[in-house]
């Protein structure tokens, strides 16, 4: 199978090949491994490849993917005997020993697996630039970034590597690098897909792993197979009506019409980009001439406590996931074996009290009741994904007054001065991304669809949220959307 042949298929595709016998498993891992060898030395995706494993699956691959290229991202998840950094220089050298309960999924699914994907150090930022693997490029216009944190997933698909791969969101970590890379990214309900055993939940619940893809179909295909809590689960998303894949691939004709609220104000920061504008105009037009009714609405937040609750259970889950790398690492560690920003949120994280966590998850409970009665009126709501184009790489790195200021913070750990920064940094810091994380608080499913093309030949998506267990819904507006303005056909010129 020639590249150009191999990027006509998305993974649904690709699987009935094998499974026909018109396509071995051994051809596809192939033709795989030849797009990733002339691509990712352009674009920075996969950091670890896993190839005399693959070699082995291909052999034996069988099951709803059998042989079917995959690629996993090195965060959200544990691949027994593959490295596990999770973007830190603390992880170097750790190799698990056992599957997390997702990917021994993907393993029964019979996909074959090339690598992992690079991500920024433990998932926080929205920009894929880890200092241990360095930047990641959007294969659209490589002086930009692909978004994160599942940057490296999201690059390595829309550089054809691969049809789909593991991608995980807390605050946006798939809508955010689906929008920038011209991807579909879905981030499914909360409780919706397992995340153990090592993980009971992940920043008290507002983490949810699935895919990025090229197509509507695949997305809603891999949830099907994989969807539903794992032993122990602390809680488990509204069974659906029936399977995901029936509803993205259901006759235009027996599609429900829906009432569609939108808003183009940044929902967390304070500008929206005219591209992003653009993106949503367009978008709400083809919803109405598809026949839904589309309605102007605001979103009544106090943004401040949101983005300053929002830091704070992101600082939480920073402060453990630091104490577990010493565990993974087994040798103590300290703030050389971490990035400043991450050694920041923990150094905030450890001097928080029960209290400042309680406060925040009080917010976010809050948050969760505004937009249940915001849901009262509507069927789903329309955003831009982004408030801005992606960023070129490095655009928001630290500046060296910013690294100096955060270096003198580590010998004054005094709770009032963390407090004040963490009050400064979340001015800033959700400015380009201000979308995505609110939903991640309400727990309810979310998506971009890759509609919009902007400047510089960069993608722009539009995000849509349903309500609580509605992914059936997302994924037949997405299929009607897909259908009226096709996008999976589109190629970054790198691929």
């Amino acid at each position: 199978m020639t590249p150009e042949e191999y990027l006509t298929y998305d993974a649904v595709a690709l699987a009935e090949l094998v499974r026909t016998k018109k396509a071995s498993a051994r051809e596809l891992l192939a033709t795989a491994t030849a797009i990733l060898e002339r691509v990712n030395p352009k674009v920075n995706a996969v950091i670890h490849r896993l190839d005399e494993a693959a070699k082995v699956q291909a052999e034996t691959a069988s099951g709803t993917f059998g042989g079917v290229p995959f690629l996993v991202k090195d965060l959200d998840g544990r691949l027994a005997n593959a490295p596990w950094n999770g973007g830190s220089r603390a992880l170097v050298g750790y190799v698990p020993k056992e599957d997390s309960e997702l990917f021994a999924r993907y393993r029964r699914l019979g996909l074959v697996f090339l690598g992992k994907t690079n991500t920024p150090e433990f998932g926080i930022l929205g920009v894929t630039e880890p200092e241990l693997h360095g930047a990641t490029r959007n294969p659209w216009n490589l002086d930009h970034t692909p978004g994160g944190s599942s940057g490296g997933s999201a690059a390595a698909v829309a550089a054809g590597i691969v049809p789909v791969a593991h991608a995980g969101d807390g605050g946006g970590s798939i809508r955010i690098p689906a929008s920038a890379c011209g991807l579909f990214g879905l981030k499914p309900s909360r409780g919706r897909m397992p995340l153990g055993p090592h993980t009971g939940e992940g920043w008290h619940g507002l983490v949810v792993p699935h895919v990025v893809s090229r197509t509507v179909r695949d997305s809603a295909a891999f949830l099907d197979a994989t969807h539903g809590p794992d032993i122990g689960a602390p809680y488990f998303a509204p069974a659906p009506r029936g399977t995901f894949f029936d509803a993205a691939t259901v006759a235009p004709e027996k599609r429900p019409r829906r009432k569609i609220g939108f808003t183009a104000q940044s929902i967390l920061g304070d500008h929206t980009h005219e591209d992003c504008r653009a993106a949503l105009d367009s978008a709400m037009e083809l919803c109405e001439a598809a026949g839904h009714e589309v309605v102007p609405i605001t979103i009544p937040l106090d943004k401040e406590s949101v983005r300053v609750a929002y830091l704070t259970i992101v600082a939480a889950g920073t402060a453990f996931a630091v104490e577990e790398a010493a565990k993974m690492a087994g040798r103590p560690v300290g703030a050389d074996d971490f990035e400043p920003t991450t050694w920041f949120l923990a150094q905030i994280g450890r001097a928080m009290s029960a209290l400042d966590l309680e406060r925040a998850r009080a917010t976010v409970f809050g948050v969760q009741r505004t937009l249940g009665r915001l849901f009262e009126g509507i069927d789903m709501l329309a955003t831009p994904t982004l408030a801005y184009p992606p960023a070129k790489i490095g655009e928001l790195a630290l500046r060296p007054a910013e690294r100096v200021g955060l270096r003198a913070l580590r010998a004054v750990p005094a709770k009032a001065i963390l407090e004040k920064a963490l009050f400064e940094l979340s001015k800033n810091a959700l400015e380009r991304t201000p979308n995505t994380m609110l939903f991640n608080m309400t727990g309810q499913p979310a998506m971009s669809v890759p509609l919009h093309v902007g400047a510089a030949s960069l993608p722009i998506g539009v995000q849509v949220v349903g309500k609580m267990g509605d992914e059936e819904g997302l994924f037949a507006l997405a299929a009607e959307l897909e259908t009226m303005r096709p996008w999976s056909g589109r190629r970054p010129s790198v691929g």
